[in-house]
């Protein structure tokens, strides 16, 4: 019994993904909730786990294909396939004839093979038993000697079985040694019966009791050679072959930490190594490296710089790289874009954020940063010029309702811009934990694709980089976005008592770029010089949400 697994809908807005890679391949077994397959939309790449338990029967769409949501991309079944099936059925025939033949002698042979059908699986690690290969009719023939004896001739078996009580009563306990699936007595007994007609036959099984069966005495001493060092060079090899799919994303990861990610034992489902694993192992090598790197600033001061990896290599573009691209394009050749800037003396908000950012941290457990603050004077200005918060509607212009707050966030995947939502409501404190955890499930993909759409105005801070400024590019159908630099300490010319004096100040450069097809010059200058007057008052006590 097999069931088709679908599409899932990811989001209100998407409405197809590109299998950008499969985790579980046809025969591997998955569990619930473990992850099958990676999906790519244009919003954001996601893993779909698994609904049911059970064993890949087919691969219904391969990767780099693009299907719509609800189509089936895998069938999965309880693992009863047909190979199984008929491989057991030619196990249960196969010794009909050999029954046939010894049915005229006397009932003690007889149960035998049916015990060796019954029991193979549990008879196979028996260094007493040798049934335990598909094909019986070699086994009876060259490993044991009273199989081959009883073929040939009856009065043979009689003797033998004669015999074999007198030494220690081992007849009665041999003949059932075939009955014991697993146990000492058995392997003893059935060594003592073999001693007289096959010597060597108890010695092979020991050495290696699971490696082998079909093979004679003469490569039994063999593979006792190697046996001591297969464990030494086993499990690297083994570790190696069944280590679980590892993301690109984490792979990069690790290989900038230096860590080996063979030695790492995964946390995540079916041991899965997970950023976290990496990032904890990259911590525990830095420890004991710390006191070896304490002299280093004496040597000199300039870091060392390695080349990355990539150069003098080709890179297939991933999925969100293809979508950003297609549509950073298509954004340039549909609108008419322009960047104004202002510069903004942001020495009061500096001066308060670091008088509440202490009592900020303690009761949010957030640090308190400047775009909080740059996050509240957009929107209450997006509120005052609403052509800014507008988008185009072929030739209609539409003006939200409410100022949906796009915030550019930088992955190793690419540029996303995950959505705060009715941001004009919110306080610095209300703002500053939404753009957290949105910056945070976006760098480690756990967005939701209905997270990543719905914004009416975007705000990217370059800034944290270390940029001045920048020209940001607007991408439809929004129709501007606010660039912040850095906040930098300057000299600047202010008014002190009357007059004019040169002071330290803490500024910042605010760019905002837009389509020119309704928002004119004035209106951006407009929207700018307000942001700027309502940072360089410092006035935010009352909207601090603490």
């Amino acid at each position: 019994m097999s069931e088709s697994i679908t599409l899932p809908a990811l989001g209100e807005s998407v409405t197809e993904g590109t299998v950008t890679r499969w985790l579980k391949q046809v025969g591997d077994q998955v569990e619930v909730d473990e992850p099958l397959l990676e999906v790519s939309t244009d919003k954001v790449d996601t893993e779909i786990p698994s609904p049911i338990a059970g064993v890949i029967e087919e691969i219904l769409v391969q990767e780099d294909e693009t299907v719509e949501v609800g189509a089936a991309l895998v069938r999965i079944g309880d693992g009863s396939g047909s190979g199984t099936d008929s491989g057991s059925d030619e196990q249960t025939q196969a010794p009909e004839p050999e029954e046939a033949e010894p049915a005229p002698i006397d009932s003690s042979p007889q149960p035998a093979p049916e015990q060796v059908q019954q029991d193979e699986p549990q008879q196979s690690g028996d260094a007493g038993t040798s049934y335990t290969g598909p094909s019986p009719e070699t086994e009876s023939a060259a490993p044991e000697a009273q199989p081959a004896n009883e073929q040939q001739a009856q009065p043979a078996k009689e003797q033998q079985a004669q015999p074999a009580p007198q030494p220690a009563a081992g007849a009665q306990t041999d003949v059932p040694s075939t009955d014991a699936p697993v146990g000492t007595d058995a392997a003893s007994g059935s060594a003592a019966g073999e001693a007289p007609a096959a010597p060597p036959a108890p010695a092979q099984p020991e050495p290696a009791p699971a490696a082998t069966v079909p093979s004679p005495p003469a490569p039994a001493p063999a593979p006792a050679a190697p046996t001591p060092s297969a464990p030494e060079s086993s499990p690297p090899a083994g570790a190696h072959a069944s280590a679980p799919y590892v993301t690109p994303i984490v792979r990069k990861l690790a290989h900038d930490r230096g860590v080996d990610l063979t030695q790492l034992q995964g946390s995540g489902i079916g041991g899965r190594i997970r950023k976290e694993d990496v990032l904890a192992a990259a911590e525990a090598a830095a420890q004991p490296a710390a006191p070896a790197e304490a002299p280093t600033p004496a040597a000199g001061s300039v870091p060392a710089r390695e080349p990355s990896p990539l150069r003098g290599t080709t890179v297939k573009m991933s999925r969100l790289r293809k979508v950003v691209a297609e549509r950073a394009v298509v954004s340039m050749q549909s609108s008419a874009q322009l960047t104004t800037v202002v510069e903004a003396d942001v020495t009061a908000v500096a001066a308060y954020r670091d008088s509440v950012k202490a009592d900020f941290q303690a009761k949010t457990g957030l640090k308190l940063s400047f775009l909080p603050f740059f996050a509240l004077a957009a929107t209450e200005a997006l509120q005052q010029y609403p052509i800014i918060n507008a988008t185009v509607d072929g030739d209609s212009i539409v003006y939200p309702d409410t100022e949906n707050l796009s915030i550019a966030v930088d992955t190793e995947r690419g540029l996303l811009t995950p959505v705060v939502r009715n941001a004009g409501s919110l306080s610095i404190a209300e703002l500053a934990g939404q753009i957290a955890d949105l910056a945070s499930r976006t760098r480690e993909n756990k967005l939701k694709p209905d997270e990543l759409a719905g914004g009416t105005f975007t705000l990217t801070n370059t800034g944290s980089r270390g940029a001045l400024f920048d020209t940001p590019l607007v991408f439809l159908p929004q129709v501007a976005i606010l660039g912040t630099g850095i906040v930098a300490r300057k000299p600047l010319v202010v008014k002190a008592d009357g007059g004019e004096a040169i002071a330290i100040r803490s500024t910042v450069y605010l760019a905002l770029s837009y389509d020119h097809r309704i928002v004119d010059g004035a209106d951006a200058a407009r929207f700018l010089v307000s942001v700027k007057q309502r940072l360089e008052a410092g006035d935010f006590a009352a909207d601090l949400g603490i």
